[in-house]
């Protein structure tokens, strides 16, 4: 992986309570990495991100002996590493405690087992509730790997060149919610009702009317707000805030592969009332359970499936 050379740089050691489970967290990421953005190399993270008006990039690696994450910013952006490592420690779920949620679903047979099988598994987070609601609803019917490339072709429409230390393979910036409402979208490969709410939803955000990104997110208030937005269900509402805004007990109920997968579990959960009276047993982990179950589906295809 070749690094394009800056003079600024910064490195922050981020600790967290063990067992974390970096290698699935990197397929998570992996697998629904924007291209252009970010990219997982041979144990790292990477991506470009902007900052409080600066820009620049992060390299994060594990190092397991030390229960610690090692982030590295480079360019601009690292002037700003101790504001940043709140974000980071967000991204990458380092404040959960994993022998809580090992407690909760002690005797749970099913959810038991599955922590038994990956007990340092945590909900990975996103750098942008922004960017991660725009990835959801292109994601909308259509596969992980297909989101994937359209999220990459929005990147290129509506992104910004990055300026200073870039990755050869991830030299863009996200696309400002400005710069992505006003974008021209024709042939990007989805449907018009779908670029519709996309742009809709980037307007909410450009003109306040959603604050995605609140440093303190009022829950039902911003659960109400997005799920009054045109094109935008249930299923973006509860993954953004199991994953943006950090809600542990977010389920996102209505997802097909966790519907089956609790189906196929238990027959007599066929409905999604029903399996929504059940998930009660699970708070308030709920986002946990559903990390497990898309999990355990994930290992056994060998691939990033769910969510």
């Amino acid at each position: 992986m070749k690094i394009i050379s800056g003079q600024a740089v910064a490195e922050l050691e981020l600790f967290y309570p063990p067992p974390l489970d970096w290698q699935r967290m990197l397929r998570f990421f992996g697998g629904r990495s924007t291209a252009g953005v970010e990219s997982v190399v041979d144990g790292v993270y990477h991506r470009t991100l902007r900052w409080q008006g600066s820009e620049g990039l992060l390299s994060v690696r594990q190092d397991p002996a030390r229960h610690c994450l090692i982030a590295t910013l480079h360019g601009e952006v690292s002037r700003q590493a101790d504001a940043v490592s709140g974000k980071l420690a967000s991204l990458f779920d380092l404040a959960t405690e994993p022998a809580l949620i090992q407690q909760c679903f002690a005797s749970d047979p099913w959810l038991g087992q599955l922590i038994a099988q990956a007990p340092g598994l945590r909900v990975p987070g996103a750098w942008s509730g922004f960017e991660l609601v725009v990835r959801t609803i292109v994601g909308q019917q259509v596969s992980v790997k297909a989101a994937t490339t359209i999220v990459g072709r929005l990147v290129q429409r509506a992104g910004t060149p990055a300026q200073g230390p870039l990755l050869a393979d991830a030299p863009w910036l996200f696309p400002t919610p400005e710069a992505l409402a006003g974008a021209n979208l024709d042939r990007i490969g989805m449907p018009g009702k779908r670029v519709a709410a996309l742009q809709g939803f980037a307007q909410a955000v450009a003109d306040g009317v959603v604050d995605i990104d609140a440093a303190t997110p009022d829950l039902p208030t911003l659960r109400r707000q997005l799920l009054a937005l045109p094109g935008i269900g249930p299923w973006t509402v509860e993954y953004t805030a199991m994953r943006a805004w950090r809600d542990a007990d977010a389920w996102p109920g209505t997802d097909l592969v966790l519907m089956q997968a609790i189906a196929r579990r238990q027959p007599e959960l066929l409905k999604h009332a029903q399996q929504l009276k059940h998930s009660e047993a699970w708070r308030p982990w709920r986002a946990y359970a559903a990390m497990h179950l898309w999990n355990e589906i994930a290992d056994a295809a060998g691939a990033a499936r769910g969510g």
